[in-house]
């Protein structure tokens, strides 16, 4: 009998993140089915890990991606219909022990409607947040200091300027 990994699960109407814990994992076997079936082996120092699971819904295999890393698998698994899913596995009742949410990638349904604060499509670099390089000290008014926290010199100039206001 194998041990199971500790397996991770965050969704998004379109897709479902599964990430399975096991560093270091040998002979890894992934497979999924359209129906929802999913199946995984590894091993990790000569010991047996599987998983045997059904998800609620069905999936788009070819759309699928996975990722075999040193510490993980993450597999990124597209659903056939975009709806939210109100559980991960077909299965009604307690979910298995080794089955988490992932709070990491986690969303809320309402927070992936809401693009208030998504900046997919946003060019930083014309905010031009990286400073005026045509800064002229002239420029700056009397008091003021051209500030750099790794300069001692400035530090002192700052603590003397704010010193004199007060």
């Amino acid at each position: 009998m194998s041990r199971h990994p500790t397996v991770k699960w965050a969704q998004r109407s379109d897709r479902v993140y599964l990430t399975i814990e096991l560093p270091d994992a040998k002979d890894v076997k992934l497979k999924l089915e359209p129906e929802g079936k999913f199946v995984f082996s590894a091993t990790k120092d000569s010991v047996p890990y599987g998983i045997n699971i059904e998800l609620v819904d069905s999936i788009n295999v070819e759309e699928s991606k996975v990722s075999v890393g040193v510490r993980s698998i993450v597999y990124v698994i597209q659903k056939s219909e975009k709806k939210w899913w109100n559980r991960l596995l077909k299965q009604e009742g307690k979910p298995p022990v080794f089955l988490k949410v992932d709070w990491d990638k986690w969303v809320d349904e309402e927070e992936e409607e809401k693009k208030d604060f998504d900046f997919d499509d946003m060019d930083f670099s014309k905010l031009n947040m990286g400073g005026d390089d045509d800064l002229d000290m002239d420029d700056l008014k009397d008091g003021e200091v051209e500030f750099d926290p790794k300069d001692e010199e400035t530090m002192n100039e700052v603590e003397s300027a704010a010193e004199a206001k007060a």
